[in-house]
């Protein structure tokens, strides 16, 4: 079930988006929340699986009309069983748009085309 993501989500979302290579440092990690609550184009989805929080997405609005995957990120222990892939098709459903790739989602899309 996705989720819109709010403040009382931050500790969460800041633990699932840690995943990602490029947010190890906490002040980089911390940059990037304040972007996705503070800047309108940019939008936060949490992955609700039974009663846990197990993934998250973030994108964002481009002017061009496109729409940005800037990350996605799944609690290893919930990987290698679609979850990825299952937020992905739920919020471009929910959208009416596909995403396209920022540097950090490039080789997650360009696999999912490849299948």
């Amino acid at each position: 079930m996705i989720i819109k993501y709010k403040p009382s989500y931050r500790k969460i979302a800041m633990g699932l988006l840690s995943y990602t290579p490029e947010l190890k440092e906490v002040k980089t990690l911390q940059e990037t929340m304040d972007e996705y609550e503070n800047d309108e184009s940019m939008k936060l989805y949490l992955w609700k699986k039974e009663e846990d929080i197990v993934g998250v997405i973030g994108f964002q609005a481009c002017a061009n009309g496109e729409v940005m995957l800037r990350h996605i990120c799944v609690n290893p222990s919930y990987r290698h069983e679609g979850v990825g892939e299952t937020i992905l098709s739920t919020m471009e459903e929910r959208l009416g748009k596909t995403f396209v790739a920022s540097d950090v989602t490039r080789e997650f899309l360009e696999k999912r085309k490849s299948k």
